[in-house]
């Protein structure tokens, strides 16, 4: 593997990081990260929490960070919810969607002009979801075969919590998937629309940006497909065993952000 050395990647002008697996499990923050966003300040670096997870408003997160420990602006971060807004407003503008998913999500899809509708939706759209059942499954195929097109906020199947692991969009789709005889399309990483959003709210190239993450699936192959620097952490749901799977690799491999500044004084 090519790595890169700690001291050229701390020369990156932009950094956009995962969240789940990279900056904290569930309630728990990562051991590192209260020191590696204090050199961000403090080196004046552009950075973005880019999740693809679709559950949390931007204000949910910067909350959810300040009880953490971590106090951020709204504005540093993007989550696969906004991305999915922006695409669906872009295809169809004044829209409508049957929605599966969480506040963010919804308030997302309002914020752009889409409207919640359970009859005759352009869109069925997928996000993670706390009260997803047979019923919301059973009413999502129906309208999927009925004509509207089947949306997933991001493919993860499983995504990193305290005490283990919790089913994701990509596992939540799949059963709608298979109903009605169609794919979903997927706007969040590693789909390089989310990419270039990013990039665009951070103001830095791709030659300038690294990108943090925990996922083979879609971190590393989002920053691979678009050509931005790579760091996988081990902190997630990838281990060094689990990598070999692969078919590409990342450029650097670390515990967790914390090592990124490693001896730093």
């Amino acid at each position: 593997m090519d790595t890169l050395s700690l001291q050229a990647l701390r020369e990156k002008k932009g950094f956009i990081c995962d969240m789940d697996g990279v900056i904290y499990h569930g309630n728990q923050l990562l051991p590192g990260v209260k020191e590696f966003v204090a050199w961000l300040k403090s080196e004046n670096k552009r950075f973005l929490f880019l999740t693809n997870s679709s559950e949390r408003s931007p204000k949910d997160l910067q909350q959810k960070m300040a009880r953490l420990g971590v106090e951020l602006g709204p504005e540093h971060f993007y989550t696969s919810a906004l991305a999915t807004a922006s695409f669906l407003a872009s295809q169809r503008p004044d829209g409508s969607a049957f929605v599966i998913g969480e506040a963010g999500l919804l308030n997302a899809l309002h914020d752009a002009g889409i409207a919640m509708n359970d009859v005759n939706p352009d869109y069925v759209v997928v996000g993670e979801s706390r009260s997803y059942n047979m019923e919301t499954v059973n009413r999502a195929v129906n309208l999927v075969i009925g004509g509207a097109k089947l949306i997933g906020t991001n493919p993860d199947v499983s995504g990193p919590v305290e005490n283990g692991v919790v089913p994701a969009t990509g596992a939540l789709v799949a059963p709608i998937e298979l109903a009605a005889g169609t794919k979903a399309y997927f706007v969040g990483k590693p789909n390089p629309l989310i990419m270039r959003h990013g990039l665009k709210r951070l103001g830095c190239s791709r030659e300038e940006s690294v990108i943090v993450g925990d996922r083979m699936d879609t971190d590393i192959v989002a920053g691979i497909e678009a050509e931005i620097e790579t760091v996988l952490v081990l902190s997630g749901v990838t281990t060094r065993e689990s990598m070999a799977r692969f078919a590409y690799a990342p450029r650097n491999v670390l515990d967790n952000v914390g090592k990124i500044i490693e001896g730093i004084r």
